[in-house]
């Protein structure tokens, strides 16, 4: 019974990997260069160059922050506070159920899930506060991991990057799997860092074709890491991205990626796109 047993779970994993490569998948090979891991098996960026994670594709140069910025930056008077340190009301996780991060001492701590806004969102300007858990633990992607998603889809990767390599594309300042920030801007993990974020959201012709990508502008510790960059299309592990047809406004996301990253000072301010000259 016991052999039968062996031959049939065998037997099964044999069918089942068969069926996988007759669907044309395969698993990805995780591979190491300088010091960085990622894939050189994955899908080629447009450019033809790199391939999507890609550890030989040069790191940002290390650029050293001033010593402040905007952190603890005043909302404007229009601004929609997202968190001002008391609770989390204006958040829920992916389902619409109470999000489930923890509230100390004026920070919000990632557990559990990804949380997103009540209030949706098109083109915005963001300021967001967040601080990377001391000891720093672990290496690359396994490093204070987390990612502000704006609709929900396109992100700009938050990671320590301080004195920690990963694939360039995944980096702190990212627009994830697509385009490497300008400057690795990092403070070490326990001290505050600051994003200000100008993002566009894309257009969609009646029939969905792009009109325009999704833009943005991102600035960490006051050094300008993304310059009105463009997105390819929702970010996504080992994907270039992809476009695909959805409403004018979205919720604001921030993920849980198994690290306790710590959040404050979270507002927005709508801000309409003006095509005049």
């Amino acid at each position: 019974m016991k052999n039968t047993v062996i031959i049939t779970v065998a037997a099964v994993a044999v069918s089942m990997a068969l069926t996988a490569q007759a669907q044309g998948q395969k698993k990805n090979i995780e591979v190491t260069i300088n010091g960085v891991a990622g894939f050189q098996d994955t899908p080629l960026e447009p450019d033809g160059k790199w391939h999507v994670h890609d550890p030989a594709r040069p790191q940002p140069p290390v650029v050293t922050p001033g010593k402040t910025f905007s952190q603890q930056a005043t909302p404007p008077s229009d601004a929609i506070v997202l968190f001002d340190g008391k609770d989390l009301s204006r958040w829920t996780d992916r389902n619409g159920n109470p999000a489930p991060w923890t509230v100390e001492d004026g920070v919000m701590i990632s557990a559990k899930s990804d949380i997103q806004t009540t209030n949706k969102f098109g083109d915005i300007q963001l300021h967001l506060e967040f601080k990377e858990p001391v000891p720093g633990k672990g290496e690359g992607q396994g490093r204070g991991n987390s990612g502000v998603y704006f609709m929900g889809q396109y992100e700009v990767q938050v990671l320590d990057c301080y004195h920690n390599k990963t694939y360039a594309d995944g980096s702190t300042g990212a627009i994830y799997g697509q385009h490497p920030p300008l400057a690795n801007a990092c403070r070490p993990p326990g001290e505050w860092q600051t994003y200000d974020i100008m993002f566009t959201a894309p257009r969609f012709e009646p029939g969905g074709k792009v009109l325009s990508p999704a833009y943005v502008t991102v600035i960490l510790n006051g050094v300008v890491v993304q310059n009105h960059q463009a997105y390819r299309g929702a970010s996504n592990w080992k994907s270039p991205g992809k476009y695909t047809p959805h409403a004018t406004e979205l919720p604001l996301a921030l993920q849980y990626h198994s690290n306790p990253v710590s959040f404050r000072n979270i507002w927005v301010r709508p801000v309409p796109l003006v095509d005049e000259p």
